[in-house]
């Protein structure tokens, strides 16, 4: 099997190496024995001798190609060049901005590079400002900067609104937050500006209207701003000021970022460990109280009560009474198992939730899903042959609904599920053994439930089922599964199950689209998370090949590169029985942050990413903001920041991590220091408090205050006796769960290989 996804490190004394990386630890012979499978690095990550480095989190400009880890000088400049990471800015419909040739012609002059406006939009923008019939040319300019900020690539942030719709961007106004530190010239009073050239000039179909702020349609009538507003702090009061997160907005002529000074860097994350059983899913309770559900590979889901910060508790519940038990539906192996779980977001009162997981056709009837290789996307089950001695879509992936046991307004308080299937959501068939991701969440503003998957398995994606976009292999999608569908429907619209299609996917407007995917061009996405915080923001780390691990930043219709790219590698594919796709097909989106392969483990020769969150916990405030991830080996974890938030530019630190003194379980020694061994990090998890919780072969293990490791963070709050002020829930049955040593090395070899 192969391997999985990289990133390249800048290897900069201002990046922090607090620590060497401790060496790998022993695998067993089965888990060795891949990586002889593989050539080295060098021979499968080649690129042209004259590749130049690429900024990450942009789309791909030809003529430019990304860097080629084959020459070490080479590779070093590249690493030296790249200490600034770019994320991909989003449009208002969820879009990443189209690179243009240059200037934006026209109408809307201001951005170049890139944009969230076509010609067709600039046209739109036109003869909307014509319509306003504005006579005052100063004011005319104001208006048409005002408009044209629609084109801005971080448009998503300026017009970001709790409303159905927001007409105007949010106006820099100096005086509107006591947070922000912008400082007070003109362009930081844009808001002010815009009243004092506008407030007497009469302006057909204004965009400045209360109305406008909801949902109703634009008025014909003409109007003055004094028409409407009594004075510029009414009026500023609802154009001005940051963005809903404190950071973006429009000074006339291009975004205005907030310039505070971010929390101070992490020295080092601190864990407490809390649980010795070993998980792939946690999910919080939706009723908001200190539960959250826990899930294993082999098919079991636990309610369980987190003790509170600073109590010295560990995780409750009981190990022998599970929320709900699928070990006889989950086809449990070294690929397969139960590989994600999701609530509703209105699970306190209707109890529906959702579980991805694998099956077995020649061991289950309901195991009847289409084989994902089929005409449709040109592929023949025929020509696959066998994976380890199984035939194509003999293995396959499922998203099933069930429902907990109870009835509304009591849902909140059962700690059981009905283990009859409510409905099956999907099922389709896999050409390989492997690459199948499968975790499932549901967006924090949409409602609709994301869908991650693999390529389906095989070195370097032969068929080239990532780039198809007939296929759902690769993919992320997006399903609404509040709108049920029936039978004669799901077969006319050629579903995979019963849902259906959110009118706004990106087949609306890119008609090759299967319409079920939402992002395309992933290897194997292990975990994915919005931030809670700015929910836009769309995290999936995606596993590599032999060269790259690495984070990306979703979009809507986004395309991330593989398998014409690993990471900012150009790949080269050994064998491609499904044809190649040319670099000046697509439009690649490059990784915001990630590691090169070589950077971590060198003895063992390969990495593999897990994606965690963005903190924004309380118990560290060196660590908010900053996003989270680590290799699946524990020996490097690593924190990520945008800086300023929202401007694009990320950096990403190497950091060290330790063992809280009070840790309430003891934690295994690495044999270095203080580190702590945690065997595999298999997931993250983060509860309602939003605690990170890293989840690993060796138990549950929570982000604590730093000083209790001694690590020191200025802005450190004195510790309290009270912990988390987050509500209790009803309580699980109270006994500690004490998985035994055999079940965390049985998941050590069996998720292990979910990686490679």
């Amino acid at each position: 099997m192969s391997r999985h996804r990289q990133f390249l490190k800048p290897k900069r004394s201002t990046l922090s190496h607090a620590r060497h990386l401790l060496p790998p630890p022993t695998l067993p012979p089965s888990i060795r024995s891949r990586d002889k499978i593989h050539p080295p690095l060098r021979d499968h990550a080649r690129a042209p001798p004259d590749t130049q480095p690429r900024r990450a989190g942009q789309r791909a400009t030809m003529g430019r190609p990304p860097c080629s880890p084959r020459s070490l000088p080479l590779l070093l400049l590249c690493c030296l060049s790249w200490q600034l990471l770019h994320a991909l800015p989003l449009c208002t419909d969820s879009r990443a901005p189209v690179t243009l040739n240059g200037t934006l012609a026209f109408f809307c002059p201001y951005y170049s590079g890139s944009s969230c406006c076509d010609a067709a939009a600039d046209a739109a923008l036109r003869k909307q400002f014509q319509a306003m019939n504005v006579s005052d040319d100063a004011c005319a300019a104001v208006l048409k900067s005002v408009l044209c900020a629609k084109c801005s690539p971080f448009s998503a942030e300026l017009f970001n609104s709790s409303s159905d719709i927001r007409m105007v961007p949010l106006l820099c106004n100096s005086t509107s937050s006591a947070s922000s530190a912008q400082s007070k010239d003109s362009t930081q009073d844009y808001c002010k500006q815009v009243w004092e050239t506008c407030k007497d000039v009469t302006v057909l179909n204004s965009p400045f209207q209360p109305s406008l702020q909801g949902s109703a349609k634009l008025p014909s009538s003409s109007s003055r701003l004094t028409d409407v507003w009594q004075s510029e702090n009414n009026f500023c009061a609802s154009f001005g000021g940051s963005s809903d997160d404190q950071s973006v907005c429009f000074n006339g002529n291009a975004v205005s970022f907030n310039t505070t000074e971010p929390s101070p860097s992490p020295k080092g994350v601190c864990l407490e460990r809390i649980g010795n059983g070993s998980y792939l899913n946690m999910a919080p309770h939706p009723d908001g109280s200190n539960r959250v559900f826990l899930s294993n590979q082999a098919g079991k889901i636990w309610l369980a009560n987190v003790p509170e910060q600073g109590s010295g508790g560990t995780l409750q519940f009981d190990e022998a009474s599970p929320f709900l038990d699928l070990t006889d539906e989950v086809h449990l192996d070294s690929e397969f198992g139960l590989m994600g779980i999701a609530f509703h977001p209105k699970f306190a009162t209707n109890g529906r939730f959702f579980v991805s997981y694998n099956c077995d056709r020649t061991q289950s009837p309901s195991c009847a899903g289409r084989c994902s290789c089929n005409s449709d996307v040109g592929c023949d089950p025929s020509k696959l042959g066998t994976d380890n001695g199984a035939q194509p879509c003999q293995y396959q992936v499922v998203v099933s609904e069930y429902s907990a046991k109870g009835s509304s307004p009591n849902v909140s308080a059962t700690t059981s599920a009905n283990p009859s299937e409510v409905s099956r959501i999907f099922t389709m068939g896999l050409p390989y053994t492997a690459h199948h991701a499968g975790q499932i969440l549901f967006g924090p503003t949409d409602g609709y439930l994301y869908y991650m998957m693999g390529d389906g398995g095989n070195k370097g994606d032969p068929f080239n089922f990532s780039q198809n976009k007939k296929s759902l292999l690769g993919k992320v999608m997006r399903l609404d599964i509040d709108d049920v569908q029936s039978q004669k429907q799901i077969s006319n619209h050629s579903l995979w199950g019963n849902y259906s299609i959110p009118k706004d996917n990106p087949f609306a407007q890119d008609t090759d689209l299967q319409p079920e995917i939402w992002a395309l061009g992933f290897r194997n996405p292990w975990r994915c998370s919005f931030d809670s915080e700015r929910p836009s923001y769309f995290y999936c780390t995606d596993v590599g090949q032999d060269a790259y691990e690495e984070v990306d930043l979703i979009s809507k219709g986004g395309n991330y590169g593989w398998r014409a790219y690993e990471g900012p590698y150009i790949y080269h594919p050994e064998w491609t029985p499904g044809g190649n796709t040319s670099l000046s097909s697509i439009n690649a989106i490059f990784p915001v942050m990630g590691y090169n392969h070589s950077a971590v483990n060198k003895n063992v020769g390969s990495a593999s990413i897990t994606g965690g969150y963005v903190y924004r916990g309380s118990a560290d405030p060196c660590l908010y903001g900053r996003y989270m991830y680590a290799d699946l080996y524990a020996t490097a974890m690593w924190t990520g920041a945008e800086t300023p938030q929202s401007s694009g530019n990320y950096t990403s630190t190497l950091t060290p991590f330790s063992c809280s003194k009070n840790s309430p379980i003891p934690c295994e020694s690495a044999g270095v220091g203080t580190v702590p061994s945690l065997g595999y990090v298999f997931s993250f998890g983060e509860d309602n408090s939003k605690d990170v919780f890293f989840l690993s072969s060796k138990g549950v293990y929570r982000v604590v205050r730093p000083s209790l490791c001694g690590y020191t963070c200025p802005t450190e709050k004195p510790a309290t006796d009270n912990g988390t002020n987050t509500p209790s829930g009803p309580s699980s049955s109270g006994s500690v769960t004490r998985v035994g040593k055999s079940m965390a090395v049985a998941f050590t070899f069996v998720v292990y290989a979910l990686h490679f």
